[in-house]
């Protein structure tokens, strides 16, 4: 099995722990992204397969790391369910996909695979 990789934007420790236990078993590579400067940089290191998006992070701009990535792979954010303004603004900026926080914590790997898959058929279908 080929390993993608998975860039991630989640600083908040608790959060890249359940990341990286549910995707690393499963033939997943991550590639930590922790500040910035690290988006544009790794976004173009191989061919990533997604990005996982912590619309919340304090260390991130996430609204400008949508706009860094101009839809260039598919992104699985997760922000906290009240902020209905950042899911609006996520969506407009090409997220591919976006989940509260409990949503993405209890099916991360399902959600993840879905945005890949979303992904391939657009291509596909261009």
């Amino acid at each position: 099995m080929e390993q993608s990789t998975i860039l991630v934007a989640v600083n908040d420790i608790f959060f890249y722990t359940k990341v990286r236990d549910a995707l690393l078993p499963h033939g997943y590579a991550l590639e930590r992204i922790r500040t910035q400067e690290d988006v544009a940089a790794k976004a173009r290191m191989g061919h990533p397969a997604a990005m996982v998006l912590d619309m919340n992070d304090p260390k991130l701009n996430a609204f400008q790391t949508l706009e860094q990535l101009q839809q260039s792979m598919p992104v699985l954010a997760f922000a906290n369910h009240e902020e209905t303004e950042t899911w609006k603004r996520a969506r407009e900026l090409g997220v591919t996909k976006i989940v509260s926080r409990n949503e993405f914590s209890a099916r991360m790997r399902e959600l993840l695979e879905e945005v890949i898959k979303l992904e391939s058929l657009k291509v596909i279908k261009s």
